[in-house]
C-alpha cells in the first residue's frame, strides 16, 4: 500500500538540549569520546539499542529522560563543553594544511570510494576498504586538508550476518531509514533536495543527493531510490557489492559519472580526483567530457588535462578481484556517451582493455583507472611490487621495478580505535600532542616511559571488558536462535578473563586462511587446555554472500568451537562490525594474521591492534612486511613473524609448513613469554614489547601520516600540474596532446643502430664504463627523446637485475636523423658486468614520465 504523501518528523528537543541535534549530525562524535559519552549519559540502554546512533536515539528518547537532562546541571555543563569544543574544531583555527600550504577556497581534492566506514550506525561499508576510506576523511578533517568525499547511500548497505544451527552463514539486509541516520539532504537555494541526471540506455536516471558531515569534511552521497525512476532503477543504490554484472556497472556509472556531476551540483570544483580502488574510474571520462565542453578541447587534449589531476589507489593484489564488464554491455551503455567525448566507441573501450586484445575483450575498470591517472599507488611496499607485476602489460618493455605504481602505506585513525583508558594514559605520559600529531616519532618514543604496571593494568581492564561484551553478544545470538537454557548458562562462562587471548577478525576469504590454526587439532587442543598456561581464541568476520569457500571456513570454526576441549575456549562472534572490532583490537593480547603471501594488500586491523599495545603474530605480508622490514637488527620486536617471507608454488605445502611454524611460535615463544611473571605479577618482557610496538609502529601506521603523504606527493603536485596545463587557454594540454600524437605515430621508426664501449673487454675496479650509441630519431630530435645507459652484474639467467642507470647525453649528429648519445656508469665491483642502452620519449609535462609501449632497447 503506497502512501499519498509523506512528512519528515524530527525529534522534539527542549531548547536547552537543542545543541545535541547539531552534535548528532556531525560525525566527529565518532572519534570524540566526550561527545559519545554525552549521548550515552542521556540514556545508556538506548545508546546501545540504537547501535550507537545519536540521531535515532534523539528521535526515540523519552520526554522524561529529556526533562531529567534539562534539570541536571552536570549534564548541561557537559553539553556546553562538547558544543564549544565542536565549534572551536570547526572554526578558523589554523590547521596543519593552512600552516604548511595556506588557505584555500573550497576543496582541492575529491575522494571517491564505493564504501565509507565511518561508524557502525551508517552501514554503507563492507570491510577494510571502507574503513580506510572513513579514516581518510577523518584525518583530512583533523589536518584541515581541503577535501570532499563522494560515495553511494545504500538503501540496505552491506548484509548483517547470522549463523544457523549448523554454523552456516546467512545474510539479512535491513533497510536504512536515511532520516534516522547522521546524513542530511543536500538542499539548493530554494530549500529543495538537489537532484542530478544520468542517461542510461532508453531512459533518464534521477539521482538525489545527501551529505554526511565528517568534522570539517563533507561526504556527498548519491541515492537512486526515487519515485520518478523506474522500479528497477531504485535498486541501483540498494546493496553494496550486490546484484549481477550489469547492476555493478550501473552502480559504478552512478559513482563515477554521477559523482562528478554531484560535486558540481553541490558547488564544488576540485581539480584533483582520487579514486579509492577502480570502482569510480568512469569519473575520468566524465572529467574529459567536462573539459571538452568548458574549453573547446579535442578528446586527446582534454584527456591530457584530465589525467594530470587524477590519482588511483589500488588495493586488490588478485586479478580476479578487479571489475570487468563484457564488451557488448559496455557498447550498450557507452555508445552515445562516446560521441559526447568525441571518440569512437572502440577508442573508449581500448582504454580499459589490454593492447591488441580484440574488440570483444572484457573491459577492466582498474586498467581504465591506470590509463586515466597520472599518479598510481599500492597500499604497502610489497603490494606495490605485486601490483606492478600484475599490470606490467600496460607498460610493455618497461622493467617491472620501473612501472609507475608507487607505494603509500595505509594507516588508521587512532582516535577512532584507541580505547578511552589508553587515550587517558597517553595524555598523561605522551602529552596531548599525540592526538594532533600522531605521526611525530618523538612523541611516541615517550611510550617506552609509560610505567609497566600502569600499561599492563590498563590492558587487563580492556581484556576483561572485551570478554564481558562477548558473553553478552553470544547470549543475545543464542536467544535469537532459541537456544536451550543450558547453552544460555554456558555463555556466562565463555573465555577466561586472565588467559592469553588471541584474536583473528577480518573478511573470511580463503587466502586469509582463518583455519590455518586448525591444521593440527591435537596441538591446538594442548594450547587451550594447558593447566597453567591456557590460551583462548576469538574469531569474527564475514564471508561474501557468494563466497561458499569462505562460508565453509566459518562453519569449520563453529564446528570446532562446539567440540571438547575447545568449547568456551574458541569463540566465534557473529555479525562482525566496527563496534565488535573496537572491543577486539583493544582487548586481545595477540592479533593473528595468516594471509598467504603475497595476497594481503595491507591489513589495517593489525595496525589498530598495535596502537592499543596488542602484539601481532603474522606472516610477512601486507603492512606487516613494511613494519618487519624496517626493524633492522632490533633484538626486541613488536610481535612475531610466521616464517621469513617465503613464497611457495604449492599452496598445500605452504599451509603445512606455516601452520607448523605457527604452532612452534605459540608453544615455544609467545605463550611462555606471556606467562613469565616476576615481581608484581607482570610479564615484564611482554610489556616491553607493548611499549616498543607503540614507539615504533604508531608514528608510521596512522592516517594522519598517510593523508599528509597523499597531499604532498599526489594532491598538490597534481594541482600544480593541472594548473600549468590549463594556463593560457589550455595551451600546455594542447601542446602535450600534439606531442604525444606525433611521438606515438612514428615511434616505430626509431632505433639503436650501434653501441660501443670504452672498455676492450676488460676494466679495472673504479674505472668508469663509457658507452656510445648511434640512435635513429628522425623525424624526432634529441629534445623529444632521452637515452639511458644501464650497467651492473649479470645473473645466472644472463639478465641485468637492478642495474645502475645513467642518463646518456646527445654528442653530435651523424646525419639522416641519426644522433650519437654517450653515457657513463661507475664500476665499483669486480666480476662480469653487463650493460645495455634504451631510448624513451621525453617531455617536461609528461606524468608519469613513460609512455606505455614506447621504449626501444639496444639489440
Amino acid at each position: 500500500m503506497k502512501p499519498v504523501g509523506t512528512v519528515i518528523v524530527q525529534p522534539s528537543l527542549p531548547p536547552e538540549l537543542e545543541p545535541m541535534r547539531a552534535l548528532a549530525m556531525n560525525l566527529r562524535w565518532s572519534w570524540h569520546p566526550a561527545t559519545r559519552e554525552l549521548f550515552r549519559r542521556l540514556d545508556a540502554d538506548l545508546w546501545e539499542e540504537t547501535g550507537h546512533n545519536p540521531v535515532d536515539m534523539l528521535g526515540r528518547v523519552s520526554q522524561q529522560r529529556l526533562a531529567a537532562a534539562v534539570g541536571d546541571e552536570g549534564f548541561r555543563t557537559h553539553l556546553r563543553g562538547v558544543e564549544q569544543r565542536l565549534q572551536k574544531y570547526l572554526g578558523p583555527d589554523s590547521t596543519w594544511y593552512q600552516k604548511a600550504h595556506g588557505a584555500t577556497n573550497g576543496p582541492v581534492a575529491a575522494y571517491f570510494s564505493a564504501e565509507f566506514g565511518l561508524t557502525e550506525c551508517l552501514p554503507i561499508f563492507a570491510g577494510g576498504l571502507g574503513v580506510l576510506a572513513g579514516d581518510h576523511l577523518k584525518s583530512a578533517s583533523d589536518l584541515g586538508v581541503p577535501l570532499v568525499g563522494v560515495g553511494l547511500l545504500y538503501q540496505q548497505g552491506y548484509f548483517r550476518q547470522y549463523l544457523n544451527a549448523a554454523g552456516w552463514q546467512g545474510e539479512n539486509y535491513p533497510e536504512n531509514d536515511f532520516h534516522r541516520l547522521p546524513v542530511q539532504p543536500l538542499l539548493d537555494a530554494a530549500g529543495q533536495q538537489v537532484r542530478i541526471g544520468l542517461q542510461l540506455p532508453g531512459r533518464r536516471l534521477a539521482i538525489q543527493l545527501w551529505y554526511a558531515a565528517v568534522g570539517r569534511v563533507k561526504l556527498v552521497l548519491l541515492d537512486t531510490n526515487i519515485d520518478v525512476n523506474a522500479p528497477v532503477d531504485h535498486n541501483i543504490t540498494d546493496q553494496l557489492y550486490g546484484g549481477d554484472s550489469e547492476l555493478r556497472l550501473q552502480q559504478e556509472l552512478v559513482l563515477g559519472i554521477g559523482g562528478l556531476r554531484a560535486l558540481h551540483a553541490a558547488g564544488y570544483d576540485p581539480q584533483v580526483l582520487h579514486m579509492n580502488e577502480g570502482h569510480s574510474a568512469f569519473l575520468g571520462l566524465e572529467r574529459v567530457r567536462d573539459l571538452r565542453v568548458a574549453h573547446g578541447l579535442s578528446f586527446p587534449e582534454a584527456l591530457e588535462l584530465a589525467r594530470a589531476g587524477i590519482t588511483i589507489t589500488t588495493h586488490t593484489p588478485v586479478e580476479a578481484g578487479h571489475d570487468r564488464f563484457p564488451a557488448g554491455m559496455m557498447r550498450h551503455y557507452f555508445s552515445d556517451y562516446a560521441s559526447e567525448l568525441g571518440v569512437p566507441i572502440d577508442g573508449l573501450l581500448a582504454l580499459g582493455c589490454e593492447a591488441g586484445s580484440g574488440p570483444d575483450a572484457p573491459f577492466n575498470m582498474s586498467m581504465l583507472a591506470l590509463r586515466l591517472a597520472a599518479h598510481a599507488n599500492g597500499v604497502s611496499e610489497l603490494h606495490a611490487r605485486v601490483t606492478r607485476r600484475m599490470w606490467r602489460n600496460v607498460w610493455p618493455g618497461l622493467p617491472e621495478e620501473e612501472i609507475p605504481i608507487g607505494s603509500v602505506s595505509n594507516g588508521v585513525h587512532y582516535r577512532s580505535w584507541i580505547s578511552l583508558e589508553l587515550d587517558e594514559l597517553f595524555e598523561r605520559y605522551l602529552g596531548r600532542r599525540w592526538r594532533q600529531e600522531p605521526a611525530d616519532r618523538e612523541v611516541w618514543q615517550r611510550a617506552q616511559q609509560i610505567p609497566a604496571e600502569e600499561l599492563w593494568r590498563t590492558h587487563e581492564k580492556r581484556r576483561h571488558r572485551m570478554i564481558e561484551f562477548i558473553r553478552r553478544r553470544v547470549r543475545q545470538d543464542m536467544l535469537r536462535r532459541r537456544a536451550m537454557p543450558a547453552e544460555l548458562a554456558g555463555a556466562e562462562e565463555l573465555l577466561d578473563p586472565d588467559a592469553l587471548t588471541i584474536g583473528f577478525a577480518r573478511r573470511f576469504a580463503p587466502y586469509k586462511r582463518a583455519t590455518l590454526l586448525l591444521h593440527d587439532p591435537a596441538r591446538l587442543a594442548a594450547l587451550v587446555q594447558h593447566a597453567d598456561r591456557r590460551v583462548q581464541f576469538i574469531f569474527a568476520g564475514k564471508a561474501h554472500p557468494h563466497d561458499h569457500a569462505g562460508k565453509e571456513l566459518i562453519r569449520q570454526i563453529i564446528e570446532l568451537s562446539r567440540a571438547e576441549p575447545f568449547r568456551g575456549r574458541v569463540v566465534f562472534v557473529e555479525d562482525y562490525d566496527t563496534a565488535v572490532a573496537r572491543y577486539l583490537v583493544q582487548g586481545c593480547d595477540v592479533w593473528l594474521n595468516t594471509p598467504r603471501r603475497p595476497y594481503e594488500a595491507s591489513g589495517t586491523s593489525g595496525m589498530k591492534a598495535a596502537a592499543n599495545g596488542v602484539l601481532n603474530v603474522s606472516t610477512i605480508d601486507g603492512w606487516w612486511a613494511d613494519a618487519w622490514n624496517r626493524l633492522g637488527q632490533e633484538t626486541l620486536t613488536p610481535g612475531w613473524s610466521i616464517g621469513s617471507g617465503e613464497e611457495y608454488g604449492d599452496p598445500a605445502e605452504q599451509d603445512k609448513v606455516e601452520a607448523a611454524a605457527l604452532y612452534d611460535l605459540l608453544e615455544n615463544v609467545v605463550v611462555p613469554e606471556f606467562y613469565e611473571r616476576r615481581t608484581g605479577g607482570l610479564p615484564r618482557r611482554w610489556v616491553q614489547r607493548m611499549q616498543f610496538a607503540l614507539a615504533e609502529l604508531c608514528p608510521e601506521f596512522n592516517t594522519h601520516r598517510m593523508v599528509r603523504e597523499y597531499t604532498e606527493s599526489c594532491y598538490l603536485p597534481a594541482l600544480a600540474h593541472t594548473r600549468r596545463l590549463a594556463a593560457d587557454g589550455c595551451a600546455g594540454a594542447r601542446a602535450l596532446a600534439q606531442w604525444r600524437a606525433r611521438i606515438t605515430q612514428a615511434w616505430h621508426e626509431t632505433g639503436i643502430e650501434r653501441v660501443e664501449s670504452s672498455a676492450a673487454g676488460l676494466l679495472n675496479t673504479g674505472e668508469p664504463l663509457t658507452v656510445t650509441a648511434e640512435v635513429r630519431l628522425a623525424p624526432r630530435t634529441p629534445e623529444d627523446v632521452q637515452g639511458q645507459l644501464g650497467g651492473g652484474r649479470i645473473d645466472a639467467a644472463g639478465e641485468l637485475p637492478g642495474c645502475t642507470r645513467a642518463r646518456m647525453v646527445p654528442d653530435g649528429a651523424g646525419g639522416d636523423g641519426r644522433y650519437r648519445y654517450q653515457g657513463t656508469v661507475p664500476v665499483v665491483e669486480s666480476g662480469q658486468i653487463g650493460y645495455t642502452v634504451r631510448i624513451m620519449p621525453r617531455h617536461p609535462e609528461l606524468v608519469p614520465s613513460v609512455l606505455p609501449g614506447l621504449i626501444t632497447w639496444a639489440g
